[in-house]
């Protein structure tokens, strides 16, 4: 067994996100802004460092994209309770848009449980690109305020690489990790 392959940088981190999930919807729900936010920050940074840490030492491994996987669902569930808790005036207005995102995000996930039995872990190039953008967003709306361009652009996006997602695991015939696109996939087949 190669311990690399699972005890490495971007693996921690990782496994520090999955960890911390609980921690941040606790303060999140029991309405501690500050310690939330201090919280969400750290896990949108170490989000960002595992993926460069990995591709730049060449870490990139089957179990670690899982990993990240389910850390990023645990960090996305804790942003958008975090939203709504801590943001609901400034989001009230755009409910349709934030909800529509929520489902697209959910909506590959059920395909692949009901195709595959798990959950897929295609870290695509858009979906890279999305999450920095919902990053900086977040970021963005603790810590400075709301954006209403600046939420549009990242909500567009991102609901787009969900799209992409359930393409390609709808088109998928085995369910693959580090997929770089919908390009890539039709290109192979």
């Amino acid at each position: 067994m190669n311990l690399k392959q699972y005890v490495n940088i971007p693996n921690i981190l990782s496994f520090y996100r999955l960890l911390s999930s609980p921690f941040v919807l606790y303060y999140a729900l029991s309405r501690n802004e500050s310690i939330y936010v201090i919280l969400l920050v750290i896990n949108l940074v170490t989000d960002a460092m595992d993926g460069i840490i990995a591709r730049m030492f060449k870490l990139e491994t089957e179990f670690g994209a899982k990993l990240d996987a389910y850390a990023d669902i645990g960090m996305y569930i804790t942003a958008i309770i975090g939203v709504i808790m801590f943001k609901s005036n400034d989001l009230s207005p755009h409910y349709i848009s934030l909800f529509t995102f929520i489902f697209v995000f959910i909506v590959p996930k059920i395909i692949s449980l009901s195709r595959f039995k798990k959950l897929p872990s295609l870290h695509l190039y858009s979906s890279k690109i999305g999450g920095y953008m919902q990053g900086a967003f977040f970021f963005v709306l603790f810590v400075f305020c709301f954006n209403s361009i600046f939420y549009y652009i990242t909500i567009v996006f991102g609901i787009l690489t969900f799209i992409e997602q359930i393409i390609i695991v709808l088109i998928m015939s085995e369910l693959k990790s580090n997929v770089k696109g919908l390009y890539w996939i039709i290109k192979e087949q």
